[in-house]
């Protein structure tokens, strides 16, 4: 049986009491280092409305499994009917798919409604920054806080491709943020979306997150928690609920990446491809919102950036995560093992649940493209870091593109 756990307040409390603890000076650093994904919450774990699952709607509006999808989950004695009835809350760990071809995510019509978005909730996870004694000599002087100033609303009107990721794991009902991105396979008709590693898998100690979920340009009006208690799906996700049907993520996230001490953090990139829970009416992710960023596996080494812009949308206190938030930099550097490529940082005071979030600078181009997401930050929330996305990350992003290449 699952404790009961206290109210979302309550913790809330709690955890600004953790950061108020004392930090390490190894680097002067002022608090813990933490990963700043995601908000953990039992939520509505029950799947009570029309929960058939699959990539797209029958004539009858019902939503069907595609073969490959019913092949895979036979395969891991997966019932479908089971599943969507509940089993996948089953998280044992012999049961808990792992490896990367393991990937299943099977539609569950109207699990996320606006009820369980809103729970949603940012983790618990924290680490010494004693633990960064690997640094290469390379990590600048910590940046000076920046404040994360809100997103003007309509938030699609400023930044369309800019949403959240909702997932279930073992530890409830969790939010990362996300961008949707350019598909080079599909121009002007992307399916893809851009988040962290740890916001899609739970790396070397655990496996793939399940009922993953985008909705861009959540909230798009800006209502406040209190109103969205009584606001509809259609304004809560104005531009619909994009189910994952394929993710990828870093061999290096799922081999090494963990909860403490920054483990993985340098490869901690995911490719998200979507499709829309209702069946949609014929257009793709960028055609309904209008915009996809392109990624620069290239960019500019720290010295030239002269600013990067991160997005997401914050959760832990004193933020409630139901509001878009920005910040922006120069990055300088951050190195968490000597055999690790160093990390983007830069000032910035969101918290958890702005994990995954996009990091727009001018690209090798000189436009702007997304050159790193959120990854992990100080638990006081005072910068936050994100990989530099090169070889291992455009692997990642082809491999997606040429999946989907001939749907």
């Amino acid at each position: 049986m699952r404790p009961i756990r206290p109210s979302r307040a309550a913790r809330r409390v709690r955890a600004g009491r953790r950061r108020a603890s004392p930090a390490l000076a190894a680097l002067g650093l002022a608090t813990a280092l933490a990963l700043t994904a995601t908000a953990c919450d039992s939520g509505d774990t029950s799947a009570n409305a029309d929960t058939s699952a699959s990539q797209g709607a029958s004539n009858d509006d019902k939503i069907t499994i595609p073969d490959d999808i019913k092949d895979r989950l036979k395969e891991h004695g997966i019932d479908i009917d089971k599943w969507k009835n509940g089993a996948w809350k089953n998280w044992d760990k012999d049961d808990w798919l792992r490896e990367a071809e393991d990937f299943v995510n099977p539609i569950i019509k109207d699990l996320w409604d606006p009820d369980r978005m809103r729970e949603a909730e940012e983790p618990e996870k924290e680490v010494d920054e004693n633990d960064l004694s690997g640094d290469q000599g390379v990590t600048d002087p910590t940046p000076a806080p920046v404040e994360a100033k809100a997103v003007p609303t309509r938030y699609h009107d400023n930044a369309p491709e800019a949403g959240k990721v909702f997932f279930d794991s073992p530890k409830g009902t969790m939010v990362c943020s996300a961008t949707v991105v350019q598909d080079p396979a599909h121009p002007g008709k992307s399916n893809m979306v851009w988040t962290a590693g740890h916001c899609v898998h739970a790396g070397k100690s655990g496996g793939w997150y399940r009922n993953i979920a985008f909705v861009p340009s959540y909230n798009d009006s800006g209502k406040t928690a209190a109103e969205l208690e009584t606001a509809t799906k259609e304004e809560v996700a104005p531009y619909g609920v994009w189910w994952g049907d394929w993710a990828q993520t870093s061999d290096q996230w799922i081999e090494q990446g963990g909860s403490t001490g920054g483990d993985g953090a340098s490869y901690d990139f995911a490719v998200i491809h979507v499709t829309p829970e209702e069946g949609g009416d014929g257009k793709s992710l960028e055609e309904t919102v209008g915009s996809a960023l392109p990624v620069d596996f290239d960019a500019p080494a720290v010295p030239q950036v002269k600013s990067i812009t991160a997005t997401g949308y914050p959760a832990a206190a004193p933020f409630d995560g139901e509001t878009m938030y920005q910040c922006t930099d120069k990055p300088g550097r951050l190195s968490l093992l000597k055999s690790d490529p160093t990390m983007y940082r830069i000032g910035c005071t969101m918290t958890g649940g702005s994990s995954g979030g996009g990091w727009v600078a001018a690209g090798s181009d000189g436009k702007p493209a997304l050159v790193s997401n959120t990854s992990i930050g100080p638990a006081s929330a005072g910068w936050l870091a994100g990989p530099r996305l090169g070889k291992a990350a455009k692997g990642i992003y082809q491999e997606v593109s040429e999946k989907f290449a001939g749907r």
